[in-house]
């Protein structure tokens, strides 16, 4: 690699492959996000030295012409692209804006960098829930059975991608990663939101009970992988990051009242499912760990004390951010 570019670099996932980036490699690094870069507590490589990186502020359905001028001046040989609407809840109310972004968004930016001849990588971070409730052995083969607006605008943005691979031998790979935690994750995720919460004395509400099992993975794991398919990967490919096994969300709220020393029942209460709530998240990630020799090594364990000890140190600063979800059209 000697250029790489990510956009969505403003995102969890995307802040923290560029922290992997500037550690592991030499290569220049260009963050592109439509939204100004935010407070250092959620941009971990502020930490590093950031003269290898560049930031642009653009917005990929707005200044896709501006993007495309600049890769062409810059002449990256890797784009990975974290950029999406990624809640799945607020994809019912305006189930559009999910799709111009997460589809559309998609078709034109690829359709004009299939072209450009020195992209030797495209990686395209994509989600298990395209293949809606995960039962079973979930292979990267298997048939798509979306259940939420966002899963089927993130199918069908999918879907362009491999018509392009198969017409122009676009340099496509793909990841799908399950439930990524971590440090500097948005406070209104539910491991962090479930530490504030308790820290503040506030009860976290468990949809359904918690019962929905879900596969969390530690954010560094999930970069390890990324960067793996870049240097190994073929093209055409799909690669599922995931643990072997899953946790349901209550037992991992369980978890935290118990490293925090507070009483379970105290700090929670059950409400209604959420509408097209899966009930189960596994996928089967043996072709990653057999093609790119990756597996994830940070432990819930370890990863939830990270993520605490996070929240205690940055916690002057984490109770002045705002802890509820606030949708960008």
């Amino acid at each position: 690699m000697n250029k790489v570019v990510v956009i969505g670099s403003n995102s969890f996932s995307g802040a923290h492959f560029i922290d992997l980036l500037l550690e592991r490699t030499d290569c220049g690094v260009i963050g592109i996000s439509r939204s100004p870069q935010k407070n250092p507590i959620f941009l971990p490589y502020k930490k590093r030295d950031t003269s290898r990186f560049s930031f642009y502020q653009m917005d990929l359905n707005e200044n896709l012409n501006e993007m495309m001028e600049l890769f062409d001046k810059e002449k990256p040989d890797v784009i990975v692209n974290f950029a999406a609407q990624s809640e799945v809840g607020p994809s019912w109310e305006n189930p559009e804006q999910w799709f111009r972004t997460n589809c559309i968004g998609i078709v034109n930016l690829t359709h004009d960098l299939k072209d450009r001849e020195y992209l030797n990588r495209y990686v395209h971070i994509s989600s298990p829930e395209v293949y809606g409730s995960c039962e079973g052995a979930v292979l990267e083969s298997t048939p798509y059975n979306p259940s939420t607006p966002y899963a089927a605008s993130k199918a069908a943005g999918d879907l362009f991608l491999f018509v392009l691979v198969k017409n122009y031998n676009f340099p496509l790979i793909m990841t799908r990663s399950t439930n990524v935690y971590g440090p500097h994750q948005q406070l209104f995720k539910i491991i962090p939101r479930s530490i504030i919460y308790m820290k503040m004395g506030k009860k976290i509400q468990l949809h359904g009970g918690g019962g929905a099992i879900k596969s969390f993975i530690h954010i560094r794991d999930v970069c390890e992988g990324i960067y793996k398919a870049i240097e190994k990967g073929g093209v055409g490919e799909i690669y599922h990051l995931s643990p072997e096994s899953g946790y349901s969300v209550r037992g991992i709220v369980e978890m935290i009242s118990r490293k925090m020393g507070l009483d379970f029942d105290q700090v929670t209460e059950t409400v209604g499912e959420r509408l097209g709530q899966d009930a189960r998240y596994v996928i089967d990630s043996t072709k990653a760990r057999n093609e790119l020799g990756w597996k994830p090594r940070i432990s819930i364990d370890e990863g939830l004390d990270e993520v605490i000890e996070w929240i205690n140190h940055d916690w002057k600063t984490i109770v002045q951010q705002p802890l509820e979800y606030i949708h960008q059209p």
